[in-house]
């Protein structure tokens, strides 16, 4: 059924098969065949370890001499005296279904991922971040914050300074909340951010728990937990319009982000809100234009039946956006979509 709903919305049927983790062909036979044909086997395979093989594996692994060692140590010293009770794989195996494949030692365990946040409008959640601006003065930089709404991917406020700070942080969501319209709802506003100084301040955590904003935070030294505004961060730096000299004081960064600005909020067609611009989706206005859209190549197609070969394109809306999301918390249904709307964009 995700299949057929992908290639009627223009999708092709082997990528929508990759998106599933099938092979066309194979999806092809159990349409034929009435149903998924595949049988696992009956009975254990010949080279399987017996149980008192198992018990010894784990004996020698958890015994005094090795219980501090990896089974990759582990198995090159016993074939140095001559013993070989199975491979690194066999009993990495066996020790992790004895549930003895946990983490030891003094480092740090992995972080769990920080928490799924979904959007379907805006002042929903945001997301900032400081980047550096190169100034005249070599080893000295100016200091851009920028908040960015992720369900638009509209700027909502920036400021530049000579300096990092978490007082500078809050002025500016204190800012942002006054200039917000008066219809934006922003109770419950998430702002994510970085584990850097400035977004975990005194100053900072006081402002939000005084403005009701739910403050979010990376895991420490993971630059994926804040993908939205790291990706706008490269967006600008990259742009033609970034200037190839440095910056010769804070008025002219300041200058130069206003500038950027602008045509980011309101002449930019960002890819992953359906190539609209961030103001366009923010105010609501993208749903007309991508129906105009969606009408022009109706028109086209009715024009010229024979250029197109599947549906046109269907000029979708993403209406969800997930920071974060949770391994394995997407549906098969979530992950085609978004490999469908993703395939469109060059």
């Amino acid at each position: 059924m995700l299949v057929e709903e992908a290639v009627a919305n223009g999708a092709r049927f082997t990528r929508a098969c990759a998106v599933l983790g099938l092979a066309a062909r194979t999806l092809q036979r159990w349409v034929t065949s009435d149903g998924d044909g595949r049988r696992g086997p009956n009975r254990p395979p010949a080279n399987k370890l017996s149980d008192a093989d198992r018990r010894k594996v784990i004996a020698v692994a958890t015994s005094p001499e090795f219980r501090d060692s990896s089974p990759k140590q582990i198995v090159p010293q016993l074939a140095d005296r001559g013993i070989y009770l199975a491979s690194e794989s066999t009993m990495y195996r066996v020790l992790h279904d004895a549930e003895l494949q946990h983490h030891r030692g003094r480092t740090r365990p992995p972080l769990p991922r920080p928490r799924e946040h979904r959007a379907d409008g805006p002042w929903q959640l945001a997301s900032w971040d400081i980047t550096y601006l190169p100034s005249n003065v070599r080893g000295q930089f100016f200091y851009l914050y920028l908040v960015e709404d992720v369900w638009s991917r509209k700027i909502l406020g920036w400021a530049v300074h000579e300096a990092e700070s978490a007082t500078y942080a809050a002025a500016l969501v204190e800012r942002i909340r006054d200039e917000a319209s008066p219809d934006a709802d922003l109770a419950g506003w998430v702002l994510h951010a970085d584990n850097g100084g400035p977004m975990k301040g005194a100053t900072m955590l006081a402002t939000l728990q005084r403005l009701g904003v739910v403050p979010s935070f990376s895991r420490p030294s993971v630059s994926d937990d804040n993908p939205y505004v790291e990706s706008l961060f490269r967006t600008a730096k990259y742009c033609p319009h970034f200037p190839l000299r440095r910056f010769e004081s804070v008025d002219d960064a300041r200058a130069w982000v206003a500038a950027f600005v602008g045509w980011y909020n309101e002449e930019h067609l960002h890819s992953g809100i359906g190539f609209v611009t961030p103001s366009d989706r923010h105010d609501g206005r993208d749903v007309e234009i991508l129906a105009r859209r969606r009408a022009t190549y109706a028109r086209a197609r009715q024009r010229h039946p024979e250029r197109w070969a599947r549906a046109t394109r269907p000029w979708t809306r993403p209406d969800i956006v997930t920071l974060n999301p949770a391994t394995g918390g997407a549906t098969s249904a979530d992950r085609l979509a978004a490999r469908h709307f993703t395939r469109q964009q060059p």
